[in-house]
């Protein structure tokens, strides 16, 4: 699976780090959408990258009860979540398909409706196509989409495993012929009925474990914007030039 980066050649083995329980779960398969306040800046292949934060155990709870009402809508009861959450690791990878804004996931009747519930955040990114590093490596990672080092994807992608999703999704292209047509305000985004019948009939405990992951996600929040990373500021010795890794 070669990466498909619309062009820009700035992007050779684009890589995430996100914090835990987060890139675990995505890595997984669990998680499909990656949410950010941002759009998706390339499409393919995309190393995701553990932060070295250690999550809390309340989070951790939270985030898998989220993820348990999700699946459990679409009549999967039995999700098998990772048995360990490291950190400052390299994981494993997804292909990113697409990104729509929040509004036009909600509203996409052609996915099963625990994936429209997932997004939380003004851009979604679509991840299918998990791999999961066998042997998850230590790593520092940096901010926003960076590329890998030479001798970390050559490592890395001779020890990927695919990982098999508890509920594969395919999302459907809007233009077949255009591999790149799911970007935002691709997609009509008017409500329909069934979208809003899902949402009036929602069971208490969706709702609660919809409340339950926003809150988990705002603690890494200063103005609102759930996920935001900490960083370290520092100078790069090889290049001189100043970076920002995240933490």
């Amino acid at each position: 699976m070669g990466s498909r980066n619309r062009g820009d050649v700035n992007y050779r083995n684009p890589c995430l780090t996100m914090h835990q329980p987060w890139a675990s779960l995505l890595v997984y398969g669990i998680k499909r959408i990656e949410g950010r306040s941002w759009p998706a800046p390339i499409t393919g292949r995309l190393w995701i990258h553990a932060a070295s934060k250690i999550p809390e155990p309340e989070t951790i709870k939270a985030m898998e009860d989220f993820y348990r009402e999700l699946y459990a809508v679409n009549g999967v009861t039995d999700l098998k979540f990772p048995e360990h959450y490291p950190v400052s690791r390299l994981l494993g990878c997804v292909e990113v398909v697409g990104c729509v804004t929040c509004d036009e996931l909600v509203n996409w009747d052609q996915i099963p409706e625990g994936v429209r519930l997932e997004g939380q955040t003004k851009f979604c990114w679509l991840c299918e196509q998990p791999q999961k590093l066998i042997v998850p490596f230590e790593m520092r990672g940096f901010q926003g989409v960076y590329n890998l080092e030479r001798k970390i994807y050559e490592a890395a992608i001779r020890g990927i495993s695919p990982v098999v999703p508890p509920l594969p999704v395919k999302f459907p292209l809007p233009n077949p012929r255009d591999p790149f047509s799911l970007k935002p305000r691709s997609l009509v985004s008017s409500p329909s009925s069934s979208s809003t019948s899902e949402v009036n009939n929602r069971s208490e405990n969706l709702v609660a474990a919809i409340a339950g992951a926003r809150a988990a996600a705002t603690q890494f929040s200063k103005n609102g914007n759930p996920l935001s990373n900490t960083f370290e500021v520092g100078d790069d010795s090889r290049t001189g030039k100043r970076y920002r890794r995240a933490q």
